[in-house]
Formats: structure tokens, C-alpha cells, sequence
């Protein structure tokens, strides 16, 4: 007895000293799901080509060997060791051009995608959880935006608003580009309204908004982080798209309004490919890394994706 005893205690007070196991601090599951993202090879290379960008939109000025607009050199001249990739028609190198106008397509890209994400997740979100009239009304809104043709809606709004600058490109990127996102996280939001956590939430007197944005919206993290990529690439083709065709502001220096003023001066005609194929190469690089980047966040929302991964990895070590 005595020992049995003594076993006893000694078993409880172990079980006292012993952790307890935490679940993950949100700080260590963020951790997790970047590894995820980095893990995937193909988002790897998209984040790569993207800080890549990213750091010449911020160093411009310490990496261009020009000003974004000087225009004392010679017009249209070949690569020299002064120009690397050679001037345009009025006098500016083409190199600078090239790095000064990274800004505004990464400033673009963020900004806009921003902006059209809030509004998908604040329209999808109440879309999915009211019911009645007012999900009637949201939904014509969101499907008008979808029926109408992006591209020539985007054209009209610029043409009426021509000459408003790039916060003009912004907005009309914003109003065109936010309801397909809306509806992808309303049938999110849909499937998660009847889930137990949300119940427990209504029974407990919680209000409507509190649960939408306290309960649902962090279960779809990696969803609305997808829906920010996809926004942000349509913004920077967008953006590069309106400012070709001359609707957008043709003072600034951006990839956009170096293929306007190249198609205008006939870069072709005069032998000058790399005026279009430079600012039209780095903006397909730029949107192809926010797509590959979506791979990785994919594999974050859908864990198939990752199991499949480390099969081919497996048979491919094999």
C-alpha cells in the first residue's frame, strides 16, 4: 500500500510539473503558413522576382545612372556604354525609364489590389451572411459588375476622366475589379455560416458584424490573401493597358507610358524593339510572380495541394 501510494504521488506530481500543450500563438501559424508559401517552388520564384521589383521601385534613384525625364542626350540612339539600352525619341535613357517606372507599376499593383480587396471582403462577407432582400440587392449589384465587360468599362470611366493622374487609374481599376473576389468569398462565407463555431456565436447574442468579421473572416485568411494577388496583377496589366492607349496621364514615367510614346515615335519603324519589348518583358515578369505566388497560398488553403507536392518530391528523390 505504502508503495503503491508513493507511485501514485509520484505520478501526480509529474503530471503537474508537465507543460501543458499550448495551442499556436498566431504569430507561430503565420510562421508556418509563409513556410508553406516558401516551400512551394513555384511561389519561391514568383517572391524572388517580386522583392526583386520591389527593391528597384524603391532604389531607383540610386540605381538609375539618369534622371526618369532628363532629355539632353541624343534622340533614338543605339546601346553605347553611356546607354545601355539607348535613348528614345526624345532624348531620355531608356534604362532609367525602365527602373523609374517599376514605381508605378508596383504602387499600382499594391494599392489598387488593396483597395478591391476591402471592398470584395466587406461586400462577399455580408453578401453571404444576410439573407432576405438585402442579399437580393447586393447580389444584382455584384452580378451587374460581372456582366459588364471589364476592359471597355475601364476605357469609358478613363476616357471621361482623362488627365485625372494615377489616382484616377486607381479608382477605376478599384470599381471595375472588386466583384468577382465578392463572389467567390460569399460562397465561402455561405459554407462557413452554418458551421458549429458560428451558431454558438449567434446563441450568444453576438451581433451580425461582430461575427462576420471576428469569426468568419479569419477562417479564410489564405482566401483573401489569393484574392489580393489576383487583384493586384489584373491592377498592374490594368493600369500598363490604359496608360498604352493615352488614358491615362502621359507626363509620368511608368512601363505603361513607355510603350504609349514608343508606339507613337514608330519604335519599330526606326529599328528600336527594346523600347517595346523591355517595359512590355517586365511587365509580364511581374505579373507572372503574383501569379506563382497564388500557387504557394493556394497550398496553404488546400492541403491536397501540399500532400501532392511532397509525393513528386518523393518519387523524384526515389
Amino acid at each position: 500500500m505504502t508503495n503503491t501510494s508513493t507511485n501514485n504521488a509520484t505520478v501526480a506530481v509529474r503530471t503537474q510539473d508537465a507543460p501543458e500543450q499550448q495551442a499556436p500563438s498566431k504569430l507561430q501559424s503565420a510562421a508556418r503558413q509563409l513556410g508553406i508559401v516558401w516551400g512551394n517552388t513555384k511561389a519561391r520564384i514568383g517572391i524572388i522576382i517580386l522583392v526583386v521589383f520591389v527593391l528597384v521601385a524603391i532604389l531607383a534613384p540610386l540605381l538609375a545612372p539618369y534622371g526618369a525625364s532628363q532629355n539632353g542626350f541624343a534622340r533614338s540612339a543605339d546601346a553605347t556604354a553611356a546607354h545601355w539600352m539607348g535613348t528614345t525619341a526624345a532624348g531620355e535613357d531608356v534604362l532609367s525609364q525602365l527602373i523609374y517606372g517599376a514605381r508605378i507599376s508596383v504602387m499600382v499593383g499594391a494599392v489598387a489590389g488593396i483597395l478591391s480587396t476591402l471592398v470584395a471582403v466587406a461586400i462577399g462577407l455580408s453578401w453571404g451572411y444576410v439573407r432576405g432582400w438585402i442579399a437580393e440587392v447586393i447580389g444584382f449589384v455584384v452580378n451587374l459588375f460581372l456582366v459588364i465587360p471589364g476592359l471597355p468599362l475601364m476605357i469609358v470611366i478613363a476616357a471621361y476622366l482623362q488627365n485625372g493622374g494615377i489616382a484616377v487609374i486607381i479608382a477605376v481599376i478599384v470599381v471595375t475589379g472588386w466583384a468577382w473576389g465578392a463572389r467567390v468569398l460569399r460562397s465561402q462565407t455561405q459554407s462557413l455560416r452554418g458551421r458549429d463555431f458560428v451558431t454558438a456565436a449567434q446563441f450568444s447574442g453576438e451581433g451580425a458584424t461582430r461575427i462576420v468579421f471576428r469569426e468568419i473572416l479569419p477562417n479564410m485568411t489564405s482566401l483573401i490573401v489569393g484574392s489580393f494577388f489576383g487583384a493586384a496583377t489584373s491592377a498592374i496589366l490594368a493600369e500598363a493597358g490604359l496608360e498604352f492607349l493615352g488614358l491615362g496621364d502621359s507626363s509620368i514615367v511608368s512601363w505603361g507610358t513607355i510603350l504609349y510614346w514608343a508606339q507613337n515615335s514608330n519604335a519599330l519603324l526606326t529599328g528600336q524593339w527594346i523600347l517595346l519589348f523591355a517595359p512590355g518583358l517586365c511587365i509580364a515578369l511581374l505579373a507572372m510572380s503574383l501569379t506563382l505566388i497564388n500557387f504557394g497560398v493556394d497550398a496553404v488553403s488546400n492541403p491536397r495541394l501540399r500532400d501532392g507536392a511532397r509525393r513528386k518530391r518523393k518519387e523524384a528523390a526515389a
